[in-house]
């Protein structure tokens, strides 16, 4: 096994590294929007954190009804079927075409929900024209869906790093531009940066889109010799395998749009702390899902091969190196809270708020590692049912029951909120990684 191990670390390096640092590239994006939001005032950066947590959510648990091309194409990819890889294509763009209007739609529908419990009227007044220019970037972003999807499966990873991290220039001029009035611009503030982060999603997905004409060129396929009308049995197969995926991540994105809302009920500044803790956690979970996203395509592509062993490796593999670096994160937030904190506003109030909820994300970070590591290798398998199960246990069974009891039951504010969300993530990171051992036996 040791010998195994050894053999598929550089493999899974090489796939595992390109995918992290567009996961990375992606969160930057985030990251420049809360700073940047941030120097107009917490109630901006406030009304930014909970536009996002409100958008991701929705967003990539449509997305996540195409995770079945994880599965479909690199199980297909590693048995050399080529024809089989390209027909899942042509049923994901399809249902991506059809899931589209109703993801749009959703968001759109939370602005008066948002106004029905309470929301600070001036988040409100930020959030509501933020969330607007954020919808349309919807079709871009379900497009980038799929056509990252396949071309991973196929160990084509440069063209997904490539357009991702550039996006990050594109949103950072547009950012410059738009919310502060640069060059004559208009000053839309946080409107401006959603209008930003909306093209460099355009700009993503055009890419992409580059990027797979010109790999079916070099490969000699020819996209348009497919039949590329809608194929209702390989739709249902994707669905069927996207399905508890889509809800698992609804399940996890939910609580985070749910722990925000409820921040939003707060003071501003607990609201704008508790987005810096976000964004933070966020920035170092893109490394395992960038993991997680490798191990989906190296256990598929072993399952494809018929090599069992190298399957188990493959999540072994993952797992090792998600843990690790989720672990020395834990180590840095636990050890230098406040200096992490000072990078997002420069509110002495801000700082100690969101310093003390870093520290308690510290006691996660490791479990949430091994939680989205294992559900990528899983999803290889085939089997997405187990981590939507254990995801919806551990958080609205648990975490989210202890977290409002915490906040607004005890007195405990927004700190109550991130305990909650901990044992939260300690209890689905256990489950995982013995759903997985015993699937890798």
């Amino acid at each position: 096994m040791i010998a195994a191990l050894r053999k598929e670390l550089r493999p899974m390096v090489r796939l595992a590294a390109p995918l992290a640092m567009a996961e990375l590239g992606w969160m930057a994006m985030g990251f420049v929007d809360v700073v940047m939001a941030g120097r107009i005032g917490p109630a901006a950066m406030g009304a930014g954190g909970v536009g996002s947590m409100l958008f991701f959510p929705i967003v990539i648990a449509g997305s996540g009804l195409m995770s079945g091309m994880d599965t479909l194409v690199s199980q297909s990819f590693g048995a050399k079927d080529e024809r089989e890889c390209r027909r899942a294509l042509v049923a994901a763009l399809w249902l991506s075409f059809a899931v589209t209007p109703l993801v749009t739609a959703l968001l759109v529908a939370t602005i008066p929900l948002l106004r029905a419990i309470g929301t600070n009227p001036e988040v409100m007044g930020q959030l509501d024209p933020y969330l607007k220019a954020l919808s349309t970037s919807v079709p871009p972003l379900m497009m980038y869906s799929v056509l990252r999807r396949y071309l991973q499966a196929r160990d084509v990873v440069r063209p997904i790093t490539f357009a991702v991290v550039s996006a990050n220039l594109v949103n950072f001029a547009g950012n410059w531009l738009l919310m502060y009035g640069n060059w004559g611009a208009p000053r839309l503030g946080l409107t401006g940066s959603g209008i930003s982060t909306a093209v460099a999603r355009a700009y993503i997905g055009l890419v992409l889109l580059v990027a797979l004409v010109a790999h079916e060129r070099r490969a000699g396929l020819r996209m348009l010799c497919e039949d590329l009308r809608p194929d209702p049995r390989r739709i249902w197969r994707l669905l069927a395998l996207g399905a508890p995926a889509a809800v698992q991540i609804a399940v996890e994105g939910a609580v985070f749009g749910i722990v925000s809302v409820m921040a939003a009920r707060l003071d501003a500044v607990s609201l704008a702390a508790h987005t810096v803790a976000v964004n933070v956690i966020s920035i170092t979970y893109m490394v395992p899902l960038g993991i997680s996203a490798a191990a989906a395509v190296r256990v598929g592509q072993a399952v494809g091969r018929r090599d069992p062993k190298g399957a188990s490796a493959a999540g072994w593999t993952a797992l090792g190196l998600g843990s690790g670096f989720m672990g020395l994160a834990g180590i840095v937030l636990f050890l230098a809270p406040h200096a992490v904190a000072r990078l997002y506003s420069p509110e002495a109030a801000v700082i100690a708020v969101g310093a003390s909820l870093l520290w308690i994300a510290a006691f996660f970070e490791l479990f949430d590692g091994l939680q989205v590591v294992a559900t990528g290798a899983l999803r290889g398998l085939g089997d997405t049912r187990t981590p939507a199960i254990a995801h919806f246990a551990g958080y609205w069974i648990f975490g989210l029951p202890i977290a409002w009891a915490l906040c607004f039951r005890y007195g405990w504010g927004v700190r109550g909120l991130w305990i909650g969300l901990t044992v939260a993530l300690i209890l689905i990171g256990t489950a995982l990684i013995v759903a997985w051992q015993r699937a890798s036996r």
